[in-house]
């Protein structure tokens, strides 16, 4: 197993592990990204997310994609986006190892806090998660409005 930093000729391998995910949390239609998007957000100027991308025998076969963000509290995060194992390679710590590179990388980065969600029915990631020593604030929740809210929304206004 390899992990490395992604680079733009991953991306098809990349939004095939989003779909694969998508597919895993059974919407597999809320996917709208396309590989063109992820090369144009994540290389350009000034990338939206970074990636650590996970190989196998030159097959990537995991990623840990994510994203700066600042608090209020605490300066400089991370929030990890999403951790995807490909089903074929869950159970074989190469989940653990992409888990591992991000919390190097906060580290490295100097950051206060690394932070990310997880569905709730998701009984293995949740316990991998405590197990990790990562505490699951079950007093916040999750707030979005998606592209028809914020439209909807802004007509009202």
């Amino acid at each position: 197993m390899k992990i490395r930093k992604g680079n733009p000729e991953d991306m098809k391998s990349v939004l095939g592990l989003i779909q694969e995910l998508a597919i895993f949390e059974k919407e597999p239609e809320a996917v709208v990204i396309t590989e063109e998007d992820l090369i144009r957000d994540g290389f350009g100027e000034k990338p939206l997310f970074h990636v650590f991308v996970a190989e196998v025998e030159e097959e990537i076969v995991g990623i840990a994609l994510y994203y700066y963000r600042y608090s209020t509290w605490k300066g400089k995060t991370i929030h990890l986006e999403d951790l995807i194992v490909k089903e074929k390679m869950r159970g074989t710590g190469l989940g653990s190892a992409l888990y591992a590179e991000i919390m190097k990388q906060g580290k490295r980065d100097g950051v206060r806090r690394v932070e990310w969600n997880v569905l709730a029915w998701n009984t293995p990631a949740v316990n991998f998660y405590k197990n990790s020593g990562a505490k699951i604030l079950d007093d916040w929740q999750v707030v979005q409005m998606d592209e028809a809210g914020v439209n909807a929304f802004l007509e009202k206004l």
